[in-house]
């Protein structure tokens, strides 16, 4: 059909194209094949419940608390400095890049080149998307280990590549810390084979917060030479390790760095998860191919916010090991409000496996011996917390959805709850608990 438009131009003749059926527009047109692998995401469902019902915000992995206040200077700064607010270096600021490979190159054991061997990109999530997208061809097979933050699975489908996972298990019954989950070895090796192309590791883990040991990145490390397999190692939680845990980075295990990428995040690393700035390490060579993806999406990421997380690493070279560095404080900081929450829960009646590093404490909520009304073919932990966040008012995340089909069942009646969060956020839900053991006429000291 056509429209009549009057504007300061006079009066036009639009021409529309549509499609109506039954009064919906655009009812015909199909979606790509490759959006079919993102179809359900726990994110919408239960962001959207949480805000409904106005729920605590337990769920979502962002910090409640201010960001530094020298990192929101440096981008306000930034953002009124002329030169700063066009387009950048594709592969990253200079200044960003130079800060990264400064700051990064003692912890490598070699001196990094910022120009080739570091590139920016919007988030750590755009630099999961590009390694992946970059590197795996339709057929290629891809190691990941279960649990494992949910997007690598539809990233790695929507690149043809073939998933083969392989589950963290606890060691024996009754586990309390994210120490005592680990893989079975063999089970392990039996992944890789003659079509494998990489594997994919997140440490310290998320949901579970486990961070692999040495022992265990050697296992991983010898399988990748074996094989000849690229390692993309997640490590945005690298500054968040607790009990004086070691972070390890698999890239500085020999013959490992040639055949690593290594991802972090601005906004785990500075709490400012908002401003979407991740970067990528590793050997020249998998950079590129990792990079001639992100040309194709975005060419380039934010100019201020590079020149302020520059500044921030640069903060950090100032005060690397001192009390001033945030590496430092933030970690410090956040094992309170994990402890708070590891108490809570456990007061509430539930297990909770406390962490040994990430923003997580995930909880077996069986003991609760709860059941639902709900009628959907979902999980128990979907039901579970459904019925928190109406109920109870505060969210949380089911734990199933950060394992692969096959390895569900693990996840049985885990429940993940989020610690980065305002000391006045976490006393709401202290509240809302009081308020339950109440109706429960249960008599429960919270402190």
């Amino acid at each position: 059909y056509q429209a009549r438009m009057s504007g300061r131009g006079g009066e036009r003749t639009l021409a529309v194209v549509a499609f109506f059926r039954g009064g919906v527009c655009f009812e015909g047109v199909q979606a790509a094949e490759r959006t079919a692998v993102s179809s359900k995401n726990v994110w919408v469902e239960f962001i959207s419940l949480a805000a409904q019902h106005k729920a605590v915000n337990l769920g979502q992995g962002f910090p409640d608390f201010p960001a530094p206040s020298f990192m929101k200077e440096a981008l306000s700064k930034a953002a009124l400095n002329d030169s700063l607010n066009q387009y950048t270096r594709s592969m990253g600021h200079p200044r960003f890049v130079k800060a990264v490979a400064e700051y990064f190159s003692p912890l490598y054991g070699r001196e990094l080149n910022p120009m080739t061997e570091v590139y920016a990109t919007v988030g750590a999530y755009g630099s999961i998307f590009c390694a992946i997208h970059g590197l795996v061809n339709p057929g290629d097979e891809v190691v990941i280990i279960d649990p494992s933050y949910d997007s690598y699975r539809p990233v790695l489908k929507m690149a043809g590549g073939i998933p083969k996972f392989v589950a963290l298990k606890p060691v024996s019954e009754g586990v309390t810390s994210s120490s005592d989950f680990t893989f079975d070895r063999k089970e392990l090796a039996a992944a890789f084979g003659p079509k494998t192309k990489a594997i994919i590791i997140n440490t310290p883990n998320n949901p579970l917060g486990k961070i692999f040991n040495r022992e265990e990145l050697e296992v991983i490390a010898d399988l990748c030479k074996k094989h000849d397999a690229i390692c993309i190692s997640d490590e945005v939680y690298e500054w968040l390790v607790y009990d004086g845990r070691e972070h390890i980075r698999i890239a500085t295990l020999p013959g490992m760095w040639e055949r690593t990428l290594t991802i972090s995040s601005a906004g785990k690393s500075f709490s400012v998860t908002g401003w979407k700035l991740g970067w990528t390490i590793g050997p020249a060579d998998l950079i590129k191919c990792a990079h001639d993806i992100l040309v194709q999406i975005t060419y380039t990421c934010p100019t201020p916010l590079q020149e302020a997380v520059a500044v921030g690493i640069e903060h950090e070279l100032a005060e690397r090991g001192s009390e001033k560095s945030y590496f430092k404080q933030l970690p410090a900081s956040l094992v309170k409000k994990r402890d708070f929450l590891v108490h809570l829960l456990s007061e509430l009646g539930m297990k909770p496996i406390v962490p040994e590093g990430g923003y997580f404490v995930v909880a077996d909520t069986s003991a609760l011996n709860k059941t639902f009304a709900d009628e959907t073919n979902d999980s128990y932990d979907y039901k579970f917390v459904r019925w928190f966040i109406k109920e109870r008012g505060i969210a949380c995340i089911p734990v199933s959805a950060f394992y692969s089909d096959e390895n569900k069942h693990l996840a049985g009646k885990l429940i993940r709850f989020c610690f980065c969060k305002e000391d006045a956020t976490l006393q709401q839900a202290v509240q809302r608990i009081k308020e339950w053991k109440a109706l429960l006429s249960e008599d429960v000291t919270l402190e």
